[in-house]
């Protein structure tokens, strides 16, 4: 029986249609490079779908290296240089038996190779291709430089000297960047107080406590961040602000750099920018099924205006990036205007913010309207005048996208009311609104389960009022608990998933919004019209499984 083909694979999943399949073949013609390559350079498929659809055709696993654990022990086995030159990554033992993955299924180079060093036949999983290298690349090099060890190293240096020396304290500022980079953390805190320094770690969206260094590194830190960052090193009393670009590993990450004057001296912030990962699919970001389907009708629409709601940090634009793949990009023009842009995507013409000539998201929306858009993406909805423009283009036939700072669904309405929209028009072009947060999965190595009591149960039954719901809790029997292991870091959580909302706003919603109804009437209507609260979605997932009662009460409230 013959194999199918990868593209028929990719077809049948839904993951592609005939005609971006005909593009990338065209592609394939000029550029000779593997079809499985040019789909996901194109951004019509990730490595992810390419890796997985791979692992089908062969009857292998498929296993996501970026989330999965890999064992040291598997990695003092096989040497890298080995690893290298038969494209193999060593995963883990599993009874007794070394467990590879590989991006290529027909790689018996490295089955062979792995067979004559270890005496026997490895197990053999798919893994994607984009992920590969980088992965290969980190775990090799922390186990060869364990970067926690050094930086204590250098704390221990440091006490009870009167001044801290230039060399150590840029290798030190050098090797806190880079224990981010291990734990993979979006911002890096060093904080002064009165007699120390401390360092914290933003992982999955809390801090964590890193070092607590020497108070006399301190200036001599900030000092060599501001250097860094092209900051005046002589003024320690006003805010600023810059940024500078990290390598690490071959690749480039831009540092963007806060500086505040406290009571206790500078307090400075690095926000790390290039660990957007993989374009994910709206079906992986969490989203209820009905949900899912409300977004996929909202953004078919051939015109009128989307929001994504939610504070800093809630994933609303990978929200966003994620429905754009299910828009035909082959046959609408899409433009955006980020800052910064987090996912580079092929057929989206995107813009960077560059505040320092002026170009900012006002002045980037004046241009889309000259370049024949169909789609536009305005990064954030600020001020007044981005919010017009946003309306203006949406009542002109074009669909606009964009994200908005709110607490809910409903409040995106007098939010841009706020901020001078006029009520007619907003309902003229509001097609929906959704609303989200990101909370914590637990760990799958180390969660565990419990019995909830009567009281634990009385509590979730109070935080919903959909009846459903309520019936799901009273018969829930077991919950689950945050524990902390070697994988997530003692922790207790790995990873984050979305809980929201999506409010579409019909004609009787928009007329609500005309007549400046109360938001309490408009949740009603939204409520009776079938929307799950983002409140229940989390309720849904805490019984499910998925993160703990502590996490959504540390989110939603």
């Amino acid at each position: 029986m013959m194999k199918k083909l990868l593209g028929e694979i990719l077809k049948e999943k839904g993951l592609i249609n005939e005609a971006r399949l005909q593009v990338a073949l065209r592609h394939q013609q000029v550029t000779g490079q593997l079809l499985g390559d040019i789909l996901i350079r194109l951004g019509f498929v990730s490595a992810t779908d390419i890796a997985q659809c791979l692992a089908e055709q062969a009857g292998l696993e498929f296993i996501d290296i970026i989330k999965y654990p890999i064992s040291e022990e598997a990695l003092r086995v096989i040497p890298k240089s080995m690893a290298q030159r038969f494209n193999f990554i060593p995963i883990e033992y599993r009874n007794g038996r070394l467990l590879i993955g590989i991006t290529n299924p027909g790689n018996v180079g490295a089955i062979d190779a792995v067979t004559r060093l270890t005496g026997n036949r490895p197990d053999v999983a798919v893994v994607d291709s984009e992920s590969f290298h980088d992965v290969l690349e980190r775990v090799y090099y922390f186990m060869e430089n364990p970067v926690k060890e050094r930086i204590e190293e250098i704390i221990v240096q440091l006490k009870g000297q009167e001044t801290a020396p230039p060399g150590i304290v840029s290798a030190l500022v050098e090797l806190l960047i880079t224990e981010g980079m291990r734990r993979k953390a979006t911002d890096i805190h060093i904080s002064s107080s009165y007699d120390s320094v401390d360092v914290f770690y933003r992982i999955d969206g809390i801090l964590q406590h890193g070092f607590c260094i020497p108070k006399i590194a301190q200036i001599p830190m900030i000092s060599r961040i501001k250097v860094l960052a092209r900051l005046d090193i002589t003024e320690q009393r006003l805010p600023q602000d810059g940024s500078f670009l990290f390598q690490f590993l071959d690749r480039s990450y831009e540092m963007r750099v806060s500086v505040l004057p406290t009571i206790y001296g500078e307090n400075l912030v690095i926000r790390v920018l290039g660990f957007s990962g993989a374009l994910l699919r709206l079906q992986n970001l969490g989203f209820q099924e009905g949900d899912i389907k409300k977004l996929k009708m909202l953004f078919s629409k051939p015109h009128g205006m989307i929001i994504v709601a939610g504070p800093t940090g809630s994933g609303k634009t990978t929200t966003i990036y994620a429905a754009m793949r299910e828009i035909n990009l082959l046959e609408r023009n899409v433009l955006s205007i980020e800052d910064p842009v987090e996912y580079r995507m092929s057929f989206v013409r995107q813009v960077q913010v560059n505040e320092r000539i002026g170009l900012d998201f006002v002045l980037a929306g004046k241009s889309f309207m000259r370049q024949d858009p169909d789609v536009i993406f305005l990064g954030e909805i600020r001020d007044e005048e981005t919010a017009k423009i946003a309306i203006r283009a949406s009542i002109t036939g074009h669909l606009v996208l964009s994200t908005l700072h709110t607490n809910d669904a409903v409040t995106a309405v007098p939010r841009l009311v706020d901020l001078g929209v006029d009520r007619f028009l907003l309902s003229s072009s509001i097609l929906g609104v959704i609303a989200q947060r990101l909370v914590r999965i637990l760990c799958p190595r180390c969660k565990k389960e419990y019995i909830p009591d009567r009281q634990v149960l009385s509590e979730l039954l109070s935080w919903t009022s959909d009846p459903r719901l309520q019936e799901e809790i009273k018969r829930t029997v077991r919950l689950y608990s945050s524990s902390g292991c070697d994988y997530c870091h003692n922790t207790g959580y790995s990873g984050r998933t979305a809980i929201g909302e999506v409010i579409i706003f019909d004609d009787e919603m928009r007329q609500m919004v005309a007549e400046a109804a109360p938001v309490s009437v408009m949740k009603e209507r939204a409520k009776a019209k079938g929307t799950t609260f983002m409140k229940d979605d989390g309720i849904k997932k805490v019984l499910s499984g998925v993160t703990s009662i502590e996490e959504l009460l540390r989110v939603v409230g």
